[in-house]
Formats: structure tokens, C-alpha cells, sequence
């Protein structure tokens, strides 16, 4: 039966393009796969005439950011036109002193902004522990992605401060760099050698492009709207929620299952968007590269999160002295930028702990390289010692998630708790029984990260060589797919708390 005009409400159509705090704009939601198809149409049109796709480009960014955090794309933009202005200022300045002055300005605006809508309460939730008069928490809305778009506003100040970057003299660029949609709310932190010397380059989309670009979508869209979501609302939130309720089998799974999931959740995130900026011929840097097939904690970090730990490393812990001050020194940088990288996941003490263990870890892993190195130790490639340190690298970073998702540090010790003293293993059986599809969801996200790299790359080129057709019939397939199994809402990323 054909649908009357008549019957579709103006009102509800165009609420549908406004903004909505309880439905913010994301890439597994039907409303963006819309918008993204129609913007693409247009794109193709405007590809060649740099002008034109570099302004179309950022206003579409604008507008997708005004969809996903309301009107706070104005502080945003205003973040990134006084970093524009400020470093051109600063670039252009020859006295070391003013450049200085220049860079604290600029480092005090972006660490402000950051430390005002992320960590207020927090500051004042300390306050009252020792305050004989409260002070009353502020309503507060924290922007979606400021974490990241402010640490790229730093990266690029800081490498003008330093003379490794050429700042841009043109607005439209740097808004472009800013704003680019894909890495805009989740990352990568994306630095400006990577992505500004393509802003005005001769676009290539070609077959392997968009090859590419659907192979990182389908692999995101499965991680994500299908593996993590699905086993997060079916299984890890019920364990999290109410830890004491489940035996310790359970809570164990539960940890195994958040431990999948958050990576199935933020790699997702990074794999559109990769994906997508290679559909517009764009290359954006690899986010994750396998993090739970490491041997040791730092090779770990090597491979988590790889924007982020290495903007830690560049512009943190580099900066504190590295490894250049002695042992001690450098344990201490290793700790601080440790804590400081888990406060910045949020403002709670959990994030601290978090942060501090892993830092720990670490200092733990470089002082037993630096002793096997010293007795002469050559068996680092044997396969049981490999294995062995697989085995406690997996379960040290599960077992610090346990910190990171729990509610508080009562829920945490309750968890730990069940396992250690009521485990009751004899009922895993009906536990798998009692869940087949949290099991075979978890089964195949372990076997698409455990996957070989060489048949992962086979997989990657059969798509990129096969008939638009067929590539066009594999996103949709695995679109249709996510809306069967996904459940009654679109679930946002869990990076997005960040």
C-alpha cells in the first residue's frame, strides 16, 4: 500500500535532524548509514575541487558533531579557532620567551577546557571529604569527544613549539583537521602530520580504497553493534550490576566477556572509522593492532589504544624525562603518566587505580627485561615462555578491567570475592547452556582477534578485488545483521563516557 505525504509529520521529520541528547548521532545507527549515503553523493561531486570538498567536508563534520553533542560544537570551534590563531602568533614570534608565554597560554586554555567539564564534581566531591560546608555539585555536560579533540589541539601547539610542525595558515584547513567526522567523538587522536598534509592532496578512490574502507566497516559493525553490545546487555552488565547475585564462574566469564567487549566496543569504533575515511580517501592512523595477543604488559600498550598511548609517551612522559634520568626516574615518569592516562579515562578514583596498576606493571616488565638482559637470558622467543607471559599478560589487564568497569570499589572486591571464595566450577556446563549465544558471540570475537595476520590480509584483499556488487552485498548483509540481533536501542560506545 503506497504511504500518503500526508501521513508523515513535518514535527517528527525534522526532529529527526535536530539534536537529541537521548539519541545522539552514531555510526551503527540507521539515521547516520542515511546521512552518510546522501553525503557521500555529494562528495563524489565535489572530490576533485579542493575548495569546495574541504568546506562541504567541515561543515558536514560540524553538523555531525552538532548532532552527537548539541550546541557544544560552538566551544569546540572556538577551542580550535584560538589554537589556530595562537600558534600562527607563536610560529611567527622569534623570542624564545614570548613563544613560551604563547604555549602555557595555550596549554592553560585546552587543560582548563578539558579539566572544567570533565573533572569539576570530582574536584569538588574531594573538597567535601574534608569541608565542614558542602559545596553543591554543578550540572554539567560533558561533550562528546572533548578528551580527544583537545589533546589534539595540544599535539599540534606543542609541535609548532617545537619546530616539528609548520602551522597552516588557512582556517578552513585546521577547522577540516579539527572537525574531520570520523576520529571526531572516539578517536584516534589523530596528530597533524598525519592527517594535514591530505587535506589538500589529490584524493585517490579507487577499487582498493573502497575495498579497504568496507572490509574496516563490516569488521567494525560486527565487533561492535553485534559482539560487544549483545554480549554487554545479555551478559557482562547482569554480572556488573549485581556481582554478589552470580556465582564466581560467572563473575569470571563476566570479566572475560568485558574484556572482549570493550574491545569489540572501541576497536569497532576505530575500524569505521578508518573505515569510513578510506571510502573518502583519507588514511587515519590504525588504532589497535591485536592487544590481547601480547606477551608482556608494555608490548600490550604497544598495541591498546595505540593513538593514545603513544601521545602519552610523546607528550608526557617524554617531556617528565623518559628513561634519560636513571631507573628510578624513570619508574616514576612511568607511574605518573600511568595515572595521569587513567584519570583521563574519567574522573572517579577507580580510573586512578586503574591507571596506577597498569603503571606498576609496567615498571615491573622494563626492571625484569633489564635483569634477564643483564644474566644473559636469550629464550624470548621460546613458545613457553612466550605462552607463560601471554597467560599473565591476559589475565593482569582482566583483571585490571575488573576496576575499570565495576561501579565502585565495593562491587570490584565483590567480584573478586566470588571468584576466590565461591567458585563452583561444576556449573559452568549449564552456564553455557543457559547462555549459547553470549558463548558463540565471545567464541567468534576471540577467533576474529586471534585471527592470523596473513589470513586476515587474504581476507582483506579477496574484498577489495571482488565485484562492487558483492562488496555492496556484504555491508548489507552485515547491516541487515546488526539490525536482528541488535537490541531495542542503539547502544552508544563506551568511549564516549571519555
Amino acid at each position: 500500500m503506497p504511504i500518503s505525504l500526508s501521513a508523515i509529520d513535518p514535527e517528527k521529520l525534522l526532529n529527526l535532524f535536530i539534536y537529541n541528547s537521548k539519541e545522539p548521532l552514531l555510526f551503527n545507527s540507521g539515521l547516520f548509514l542515511l546521512l552518510f549515503l546522501v553525503f557521500m553523493l555529494f562528495y563524489a561531486m565535489l572530490q576533485q575541487h579542493v575548495f569546495s570538498r574541504l568546506l562541504y567536508v567541515t561543515a558536514f563534520s560540524i553538523y555531525f558533531y552538532y548532532k552527537s553533542s548539541g550546541w557544544y560544537f560552538i566551544l569546540m570551534m572556538g577551542a580550535a579557532v584560538a589554537a589556530h590563531f595562537l600558534a600562527l602568533r607563536m610560529y611567527q614570534t622569534r623570542h624564545q620567551v614570548k613563544r613560551k608565554v604563547f604555549l602555557i597560554v595555550n596549554l592553560v586554555l585546552f587543560l582548563g577546557l578539558l579539566a572544567f567539564f570533565k573533572y569539576t564534581n570530582f574536584i569538588i566531591d574531594i573538597i567535601n571529604q574534608f569541608a565542614t560546608q558542602k559545596i553543591a555539585f554543578q550540572q554539567i555536560f560533558l561533550p562528546l569527544g572533548i578528551s580527544f579533540y583537545t589533546f589534539e589541539l595540544i599535539s599540534y601547539v606543542v609541535d609548532v613549539y617545537r619546530n616539528k610542525f609548520k602551522p597552516v595558515k588557512s582556517l578552513l584547513d585546521f577547522s577540516f583537521y579539527i572537525s574531520f567526522f570520523p576520529h571526531l567523538v572516539a578517536g584516534p587522536i589523530v596528530r597533524p602530520n598525519e592527517l594535514m598534509p591530505q587535506i589538500r592532496s589529490k584524493l585517490l578512490i579507487d577499487r582498493e580504497h573502497i575495498g579497504k574502507g568496507i572490509f574496516f566497516i563490516v569488521s567494525g559493525l560486527l565487533k561492535k553493534a553485534i559482539i560487544s553490545d549483545y554480549i554487554g546487555v545479555n551478559f557482562v552488565d547482569r554480572v556488573f550490576d549485581n556481582p554478589a547475585l552470580y556465582s564466581g564462574i560467572e563473575n569470571l566469564c563476566g570479566v572475560y566477556a568485558y574484556t572482549l567487549q570493550i574491545y569489540c566496543d572501541f576497536s569497532g569504533y576505530s575500524d569505521m572509522a578508518v573505515g569510513i575515511a578510506f571510502l573518502m580517501g583519507f588514511h587515519l592512523p590504525l588504532n589497535f593492532n591485536a592487544p590481547y595477543q601480547s606477551t608482556s604488559i608494555t608490548e600490550f600498550w604497544r598495541r591498546w589504544h595505540i593513538s593514545l598511548s603513544s601521545w602519552l609517551r610523546d607528550y608526557l612522559y617524554i617531556p617528565l624525562g623518559g628513561n634519560r634520568s636513571g631507573k628510578f626516574r624513570q619508574y616514576f615518569n612511568l607511574m605518573i603518566t600511568m595515572l595521569l592516562g587513567g584519570l583521563w579515562h574519567g574522573a572517579s578514583f577507580k580510573f586512578i587505580v586503574w591507571g596506577g596498576m597498569h603503571g606498576l606493571a609496567l615498571a615491573i616488565d622494563k626492571a625484569k627485561n633489564e635483569w634477564l638482559q643483564k644474566i644473559g637470558f636469550t629464550g624470548h622467543q621460546n613458545f613457553w615462555y612466550r605462552a607463560g607471559g601471554w597467560i599473565v599478560t591476559f589475565h593482569l589487564v582482566a583483571f585490571c578491567w575488573i576496576f575499570f568497569r565495576a561501579s565502585g570499589f565495593d562491587s570490584a572486591v565483590s567480584i573478586i570475592n566470588q571468584i576466590t571464595h565461591s567458585f563452583n566450577a561444576e556449573i559452568l556446563p549449564q552456564l553455557i547452556t543457559g547462555y549459547p549465544a553470549v558463548f558463540l558471540l565471545f567464541a567468534l570475537g576471540m577467533l576474529m582477534h586471534f585471527i592470523p595476520q596473513h589470513i586476515e590480509s587474504k581476507i582483506m584483499t579477496g574484498i577489495k578485488v571482488s565485484p562492487a556488487l558483492l562488496q555492496a552485498l556484504l555491508l548489507a548483509i552485515t547491516i541487515y545483521a546488526v539490525y536482528q540481533i541488535r537490541s531495542a536501542e542503539v547502544l552508544p560506545f563506551i568511549y564516549f563516557q571519555f
